[in-house]
């Protein structure tokens, strides 16, 4: 009997219907046509969005610009999740409408730490190469041409 492979990552589809449902939740956020005040004076992001296996559910990662107000807009989109889940089902031709999710997206913040561990002297001075003579170019063969 032969076993189904053990998947280690969403499936082509999940990511083409991620792409899809992102593309219309920032379409919506861009054009406005949500009314709500929190919403009208932010620019929401959505670098990313995860599908479930059945696609039923959709966790979108959200980040206003500059990272300012976080709270205030995931409450705004959670209280107009039923307008944006229409939205999102009139623009992708999906047999159901994702549920929606709304997450913090934190890969800002990993991408600073990141940057604060690569300015850090102590990885700067191991990233450095050392110069004492034993370097490639003192490794090269030499080709007995011309010297």
């Amino acid at each position: 009997m032969a076993q189904k492979p053990t998947s280690t990552g969403p499936s082509q589809r999940q990511q083409r219907v991620a792409e899809l449902v992102r593309h219309a939740l920032a379409e919506v956020l861009q054009r406005g046509d949500i009314q709500d005040p929190v919403l009208n004076t932010h620019v929401v992001t959505v670098p990313e969005v995860r599908m479930s296996p059945d696609l039923k559910l959709a966790t979108a990662y959200v980040m206003p610009l500059g990272g300012v107000d976080e709270a205030p807009v995931i409450a705004a989109l959670d209280r107009h999740r039923k307008v944006l889940r229409q939205e999102v089902a009139w623009r992708v031709n999906l047999k159901f409408a994702p549920e929606l999710r709304f997450l913090r997206d934190e890969t800002f913040d990993e991408a600073a730490r990141i940057d604060k561990l690569l300015r850090d002297e102590r990885v700067k001075r191991d990233l450095v190469p050392e110069r004492d003579g034993d370097g490639p170019e003192d490794d090269e063969p030499e080709t007995g041409r011309g010297h």
